[in-house]
């Protein structure tokens, strides 16, 4: 899910509506590795005209990972392939296909659907978690995920006709701040909130966790949520392994409630940086944010 514009991305799918509507239709007749296919051309030019974000992911793998400048240059390449195939995946969802989804650690997911207490699920920028609002589902409590008040239009009613016959739904980020009286709401009604957990913008306040064996800024909101509301927080990845395949992991976040609460939301954050750490070190080609993220950079 997409949250609030900020000066280092847009938060909104490229292409116009009609592109994207034309990419629906699209799926509908020709197979997906086609699609692929000529992807793999079109993105030496995206990654030209996005130099920003090319030299962020370059400084990813070249600093983080210690890849060799071509190396680092070529893993570049298959990242924004990846990151391709995860956008034109969430289209082929659109026109009816579907993606085989593993689940590891589906069983802490379940214990707390059983449990009386609404939870938080919290997301990141890394393979393609909107499958888990199409796959990861409770019939006694309802999915309510944050979603970017500015998404096309296209996207949007793509996502409502996705959910329309599920317990889904969707909590728009409003300038107003309004959206925190339904996550409340949501919460207090013992249902789940999703929400990103790994991008800070505006005035949000934020918490440095060690990643990648430096300092990195979260956004604070999302743990505070899970903290002052008294509600148990989950970490869910989902990530391609294949072509129409994901796999999901499901990580229960802990931390000491005999603490203040200032040092459970550190203890929450820096327990999902370093679950982060570990799926992005075993799929390093999904990891997409496209800006400098670690501080001093």
């Amino acid at each position: 899910m997409q949250e609030p514009e900020h000066s280092e991305w847009s938060g909104r799918t490229d292409g116009t509506p009609f592109m994207q509507k034309a990419l629906i239709v699209l799926f509908k007749v020709v197979p997906i590795e086609v699609i692929y296919g000529v992807m793999a051309l079109v993105v030496p030019f995206y990654m030209l005209f996005n130099h920003k974000g090319y030299m962020a992911m370059y400084h990813f793998f070249s600093q983080r990972l210690g890849k060799k400048p071509l190396s680092a240059f070529w893993h570049v390449y298959r990242n924004h392939y990846a990151f391709g195939q995860v956008v034109l995946d969430r289209f082929a969802t659109y026109a009816g296909r579907r993606f085989k989804l593993e689940i590891d650690g589906n069983e802490h997911f379940m214990r707390l659907c059983e449990g009386e207490k609404g939870f938080v699920m919290l997301s990141s920028h890394v393979g393609n978690y909107e499958q888990a609002g199409y796959m990861l589902r409770s019939d006694r409590k309802s999915f309510n995920a944050l979603v970017y008040a500015g998404e096309s239009a296209t996207v949007m009613n793509e996502r409502s006709k996705q959910f329309s016959d599920s317990n889904i739904h969707m909590i728009p980020v409003q300038a107003d701040m309004s959206h925190l009286f339904l996550i409340n709401k949501t919460l207090d009604e013992g249902n789940i909130v999703s929400m990103p957990a790994d991008r800070c913008f505006g005035s949000q306040k934020s918490v440095g966790c060690t990643f990648f064996g430096a300092t990195a800024q979260f956004p604070l909101g999302p743990f505070a949520t899970a903290v002052q509301k008294e509600v148990p927080a989950l970490a869910v990845m989902v990530m391609k392994t294949g072509g129409r395949s994901y796999k999901a992991y499901v990580r229960p976040l802990k931390a000491d409630p005999s603490q203040p609460s200032r040092k459970q939301m550190a203890a929450l954050a820096q327990d999902f940086a370093t679950t982060l750490e570990e799926i992005v070190r075993r799929y390093p080609h999904q990891w997409y944010n496209y800006y400098e993220f670690w501080d001093g950079e």
